[in-house]
């Protein structure tokens, strides 16, 4: 199972990635190693690094070391029971490391599991016996057979079908399948994925989600789908033991089907025939930390150099893919997306109605207006189901003391420490410092304290309040169940709680916008969004796109079934209705709030009519990591003699303070994404020179998503 050699000076030089730290002069190349004769590009190999043994990849590279004066040391063990990682895989690790600005160490042991990193070649060969035995046995149950297809769903897989066929082993364009929610698009990814599994039998298929609350459901599709095929799920919530398992099963082919949150994105899939991508707007898609990647571009690039069809869906697109998918016309050649329509849901269910409430011509402090109520309460009558969306967990977002002004302000952040009622205390949810609720205000001493706002916490304790007197058709009590990250985070919490709403042991459900995506609730006929207005004036350019995704996924959960669809609302409480955004969204018009949205990018020349790089940086003074950010920009200037990047000087991040660590940002803007890339590489020669012994941490994101 794996090649041990005794430490010799024998040997020819073999390029080898290993994980070192970010921003290591080591770790912009691959590190030489000595093994008696080279080995294929994507071995796995232990190398030593330091004291340790540490996983490394063999790598594209020259075979001869930089320096001739530098003392090599022997590989000490090849795992040679796993095929090496295919040169598509190599290809994906190296344009995400050089357009992400990280290290190829970094992003190609990072998408490797991480049982894998610590084990030997004896301690492999024994999960592999376990992975042999695991891709034993057949389908106990048949398959379930495919739904019947609206003429939309025909249209939109026999595009596909068309374009594959003229392909002829050219790149495919991507596809953009834009479907009213309720429009029957998983029922496209399943067909298309089955037309590329049954014809032929190596193919794989790799669909991306973009939280893990939605993999249950999804799994439970292919799984009845497709029981004569293995399926894995890669995620973050999984043991270290599942993800090595999953990604073995990958490795070697046998899982045909690759269910995955981003990480997925980077599996190595060596038979890899098509990407979907579902609610391919959501920016749960971008990692936050590490390599900054976004794993909807990243699945775009890789399906192309792969020869894989990418399917992207959503109800409501990202402003970049719509642009991309825009038909050619007036002089424009077109996007160079290809793009599907099916605006219509199945059984002809009309989409919800949206009602808007005038929170102004409420009483002061109301937190559910009465029509709202009277609504919620004629649909628990006739044994449907309600659902309460805002986007705040916790019972307020403040704790203060009206006589001195005190508030529950985190002594580590720039952000109040919200105020959770059921265990009593108050939780910052940037650094998570935690302490009990004081008995009186820790300044003036007055026991009177009391909360600003609301979170999900209080909405669930208003509703039984409200409520209290409701019955359901049988008689019994009304059940409310809160649906947040903090009722969630059990294992088996959230598929227990997801399966009492689908069975319909739930009357309301209340939560943030982790219920309002993906899930196919059927007996939900009214949904309330309660308090959105803040993005409305949000100094994010992109706070009104996903406002408007929110409320419009979230309006899909409601009337799923066509028998129930005639009934089903979405209601907005808000202080502004008024604004242009509820307009759009009261008509269901996409296309028309993506128009007016691109308009005003146009002009204002913001993505993606630009690219951004946005550089942060981390000290425990304000002043020193503005002072740093600033000395790069001008140093990079004599780089950029005809002035096509813009740099705008640093300011101070939002929150400015987390865990004691002050933070400030600096924006890099172009036209032309080309000169950003050429430079990139320079800034972060510049930052690592100029690094003063202040600077905690500095990063790069590209293409960020929120500034």
């Amino acid at each position: 199972m794996s090649s041990l050699l005794p430490d010799a000076a024998a040997g020819v030089p073999v390029p080898v990635l290993v994980a070192l730290p970010a921003h290591s002069p080591l770790s912009a190349r691959p590190l030489h190693y000595l093994h008696p004769h080279a080995l294929p590009a994507g071995t796995l190999v232990r190398v030593p690094l330091g004291a340790r043994q540490v996983l490394g990849v063999v790598w594209d590279g020259p075979e001869q070391p930089e320096s001739d004066s530098v003392q090599l040391r022997a590989i000490g063990e090849v795992l040679e029971a796993l095929p090496p990682l295919d040169a598509g895989w190599r290809q994906l690790v190296q344009f995400t490391a050089r357009y992400y600005q990280r290290s190829m160490g970094e992003v190609a042991l990072s998408a490797l599991p991480p049982q894998l990193r610590d084990m030997d070649g004896t301690q492999l060969a024994r999960r592999l016996k376990k992975l042999d035995k695991a891709a034993v046995g057949s389908a106990t149950e048949p398959a379930e057979a495919p739904l019947p297809l609206s003429a939309q769903q025909q249209a939109a897989l026999a595009t596909l079908q068309h374009q594959r066929l003229q392909a002829q082993g050219q790149p495919l364009p991507p596809a953009l399948l834009f479907g009213s929610t309720g429009s029957g698009k998983t029922e496209v990814y399943l067909q298309a994925a089955a037309a590329l599994l049954d014809e032929d039998a190596q193919a794989q298929v790799l669909v991306m989600v973009p939280e893990i609350n939605l993999t249950p459901q999804l799994e439970q599709r292919f799984a009845r789908r497709f029981p004569q095929h293995r399926m894995v799920s890669m995620h973050s919530g999984m043991t270290p033991a599942q993800r090595l398992q999953a990604w073995l099963a990958a490795h070697f082919g046998q899982a045909r089907i690759v269910l995955g949150t981003r990480m997925a994105v980077l599996a190595s899939l060596p038979g890899l025939r098509l990407i979907v991508v579902d609610e391919e707007h959501d920016p749960s898609y971008k990692q936050q930390e590490g390599a900054r990647y976004s794993a909807r571009d990243l699945a775009i690039y890789r399906a192309h150099h792969a020869g894989a069809g990418v399917l992207l869906g959503s109800a409501t697109p990202s402003l970049e893919s719509w642009h991309h998918s825009r038909p050619a016309g007036d002089g424009d050649a077109g996007g160079r997306y290809l793009r599907l329509c099916m605006p219509d849901r199945i059984g002809a269910a009309p989409l919800p109605r949206v009602r808007l409430v005038d929170m102004r011509q409420q009483p002061w402090q109301t937190v559910f207006s009465a029509a709202l109520l009277a609504a919620m309460e004629e649909r628990i009558a006739r044994g449907e189901q309600c659902m309460v969306l805002l986007n705040r967990r916790g019972y307020a977002p403040v704790l203060h003391c009206g006589d001195c002004g005190w508030k529950s302000e985190c002594p580590h952040c720039s952000a109040y420490r919200v105020f959770h009622k059921l265990d009593r205390t108050l939780r910052c949810h940037h650094c998570g410092f935690t302490e009990r609720v004081p008995f009186a205000c820790p300044s003036c001493g007055n026991q009177d304290l009391r909360t600003l706002g609301q979170g999900t916490e209080q909405l669930e304790e208003a509703l039984a309040q409200q409520l209290q007197d409701l019955q359901r058709p049988d008689g019994s009590a009304i059940r409310i169940l809160r649906m947040d990250a903090d009722t969630t985070r059990h294992a088996g919490s959230l598929e227990q709680q997801l399966g009492q709403v689908h069975a319909g042991d739930v009357d309301v459900l209340v939560g943030t916008q982790m219920i309002a995506k993906g899930h196919d609730f059927r007996r939900i006929t009214l949904v309330a969004a309660l308090n959105p207005d803040s993005a409305l004036f949000s100094s994010d350019f992109r706070a009104p796109e996903r406002l408007f995704s929110l409320l419009l996924q979230a309006g899909g959960r409601a009337g799923r079934d066509a028998a129930i669809g005639s009934r089903s609302e979405l209601w907005i409480q808000t202080q502004f209705p008024e604004h242009a955004l509820f307009a759009a969204l009261q008509a269901h018009d996409y296309p028309a709030f993506a128009a007016q949205q691109l308009e005003e990018r146009a002009a204002a020349g913001m993505p993606p009519f630009s690219h951004q790089a946005l550089v942060r940086a981390e000290s425990r003074d304000q002043q020193q990591a503005q002072d740093f950010l600033n000395l790069a920009l001008h140093s990079l200037q004599q780089y950029d003699p005809q002035g096509l990047v813009f740099g705008y000087p640093a300011i101070p991040m939002t929150p400015q303070r987390v865990a004691n660590r002050e933070r400030a940002q600096m924006l890099l803007e172009t036209d032309q994404r080309q000169a950003l890339l050429r430079l990139l590489p320079i800034l972060s020669q510049l930052l690592q020179q100029h690094r003063p012994r202040g600077i905690l941490r500095w990063a790069i994101d590209v293409d960020p998503l929120a500034i």
